[in-house]
């Protein structure tokens, strides 16, 4: 027999218009990610280039999309742990780690309030702290708290549960596995951003006023640590020269040695967070050169007549700082004007690449060169996004939905063929 359900790896953009797309054909679709929330990067972002419009917009009719599916079910805070089986019967084991929340909970946020601890929070990039207790981000879905184990107290403290009206808290929920039997997989885990620390020379891990392109959404964020305002880490202060550093890693043979093709646009549409939060402020793009193809170039273009935006062609070759100040010095080659330059600058933004986040669990899937998932290696087993190269979001969605579609195709495949 074969099996006509489809399991989906990952719940960002990619991997929720995959498993929506499969399960409003008609299949049953089981969709697993590794955070307490579904959105992905997407997500954690600002505005989407070019139309510069917030995401939530787009992940909350997929939301809504949900909702209304009775043929998807999807799991949070799980991981794939192995994969058994061939196209049209695979056994798929996934571990569903506890959150010690259930779904009694109205996220009242009750528990927060008296919660004695707290952590550092990932979803802005550690620029601020929740409590031990608390809401992935005010937009996560699903809308329910969810306990960091690794500082919570747990039945210590308990205050949690005293306050609890609902009696969500479950301090002693336990990890459990899940055994899925599925006729075909689709990959879709995403990328992650480069490690700007192991770029020495530009001093990420030494001075707070240098940060990458990924916290600078954070920043530029109305619901983000900052509430929208752009400042300085170092001491607050909203920034009037900023600089933006392109190819960070990129395209450099020590690091990433491709282009990961959307952190020109990224830079371009950051420009103008800056220049909308003080119009009065001065921009300076470092390229080596800018690639904004097809519909994007209009975008490029119109970035690039904002009389306080300066291009200057060359890669800083370092990046230091004064100590005094903690004013960030980019020290680069001007090409066009052959010179040296020393700028200073409250604050510089890496563009940091694109890098593969397959996991290691996938390595029945066969990664390429790069370290991306190859297509179409495993007959069944299908990547989607960018888990198989850099995409930008419409780029993303287009390729879910062709995985998709080579999901049911594969299960139509092996039924006909017995």
């Amino acid at each position: 027999m074969v099996n006509k359900s489809i399991l989906v790896v990952g719940g960002g953009i990619s991997g929720l218009t995959a498993a929506i797309e499969a399960a409003e054909t008609g299949y049953e679709v089981f969709l697993v990610e590794k955070e307490a929330y579904l959105g992905g990067r997407v997500a954690r972002m600002n505005q989407y280039f070019p139309k510069l419009c917030p995401p939530n917009c787009g992940l909350e009719i997929n939301f809504r999309r949900i909702r209304a599916e009775h043929n998807l079910r999807f799991l949070t805070s799980a991981e794939v742990v192995q994969i058994a089986g061939q196209e049209g019967d695979f056994t798929v084991t996934v571990k569903q780690n506890p959150r010690y929340v259930n779904e009694n909970c109205t996220a009242c946020n009750k528990c927060a309030e008296v919660c004695p601890v707290e952590r550092s929070n990932e979803f802005n990039y550690g620029l601020d702290k929740t409590r031990a207790v608390y809401l992935p981000h005010s937009f996560a879905f699903p809308t329910r708290y969810v306990i960091d184990e690794k500082v919570c107290l747990g039945e210590k403290c308990a205050k949690c549960v005293e306050v609890c009206p609902c009696e969500a808290i479950e301090l002693k929920m336990e990890p459990k596995e899940v055994t899925l039997k599925v006729g075909a997989v689709v990959w879709a885990t995403g990328w992650q951003p480069y490690e700007a620390g192991k770029i020495s020379s530009y001093g990420y891990d030494r001075f707070p006023n240098v940060i990458s392109n990924v916290i600078m959404e954070r920043l530029a964020s109305p619901l983000g640590p900052t509430g929208g305002r752009i400042v300085r880490p170092s001491d607050g202060k909203e920034v009037k020269r900023v600089a933006f550093v392109q190819c960070a890693g990129s395209r450099d043979e020590n690091h990433l040695p491709f282009c990961s093709s959307v952190c020109c646009l990224a830079s371009l549409k950051q420009a103008t967070y800056v220049l909308g939060a003080n119009p009065e402020a001065q921009v300076s793009i470092y390229y080596i050169d800018i690639r904004a193809l097809g519909k994007y170039e209009d975008f490029y273009t119109k970035v690039q007549l904002e009389p306080n935006v300066t291009l200057i062609k060359g890669k800083p070759g370092e990046i230091v700082e004064d100590p005094q100040t903690h004013d960030v010095i980019v020290i680069a080659e001007d090409q066009l004007a052959q010179k040296i330059t020393q700028e200073r600058y409250d604050l510089v933004v890496l563009a940091t690449g694109m890098a593969p986040s397959a996991g290691p669990e996938v390595s029945l899937l066969g990664l390429d060169e790069r370290g991306f998932v190859a297509p179409d290696q495993v007959p069944g087993i299908y990547g989607a996004g960018c888990v198989k190269k850099p995409l930008d979001v419409a780029s993303a969605v287009q390729d879910a939905t062709s995985a998709a579609l080579k999901a049911i195709q594969s299960t139509v495949r092996r039924q006909q063929n017995g």
